[in-house]
């Protein structure tokens, strides 16, 4: 399964990003293999819409799951009108919400957060 991480760096080594649209990189990594590809989330540094355009490059990523922090009301609309399920990520490494993700010990995220939460960096 293609999973999209938010993330602070660009390996399986980097800390978990809990803001989802301001999120730094989103690493999509293959669940079976651990093989990984960067996005670099250009849309981290718009003044709005973020959490919409990160959505959008994360369907486009071909991704079927994400784990991350919060997501904003506006990119849980985008993502709410796919099949692609929310995780709650953990503190720590990309690699350690993959595992925990295998394990089934990641709790759905059902609703959003607060707007503009991740804007207070």
């Amino acid at each position: 399964m293609r999973v999209a991480v938010s993330c602070l760096g660009n390996t399986l080594e980097e800390s978990l990003d809990k803001r989802f649209g301001r999120a730094a990189y989103f690493l999509v990594v293959d669940t079976d293999t651990m093989a990984f590809s960067v996005i670099d989330n250009a849309a981290q540094a718009n003044a709005g819409g973020a959490g919409i355009a990160a959505a959008q490059l994360v369907i486009d990523s071909g991704s079927e799951a994400v784990i991350t922090g919060q997501v904003g009301p506006n990119a849980m609309d985008v993502l709410k009108n796919t099949d692609i399920v929310l995780y709650q990520g953990i503190p720590g490494a990309v690699y350690d919400n993959i595992v925990a993700f295998n394990q089934n010990k990641l709790t759905r995220i059902a609703s959003s957060g607060p707007a503009h939460a991740g804007m207070g960096r």
